[in-house]
């Protein structure tokens, strides 16, 4: 069976701002949190989102991250 992200990852932030996308996924990943994003973005356009998934595992510890650095 292909590995499937969406089997093992969960969402944990949308934004339209792929930059502040990739600056949460480097603090997670520098916090021990390993994440992903997925950009679904029209590049010519900057048009749409920018998905950062963390493991199930994860999730509750990619959150309080969230709310401890006051990321909207």
């Amino acid at each position: 069976m292909p590995y499937n992200v969406s089997e093992n990852w969960i969402k944990v932030y949308t934004t339209g701002d792929a930059f502040a996308a990739e600056v949460l996924k480097q603090g997670l990943t520098e916090a021990g949190i390993p994440a992903v994003t997925i950009n679904k973005q029209l590049a010519a356009y900057n048009f749409g989102e920018v998905t950062v998934l963390v493991n199930k595992s994860d999730f509750d510890k990619a959150i309080e991250y969230i709310v401890q650095n006051q990321i909207d």
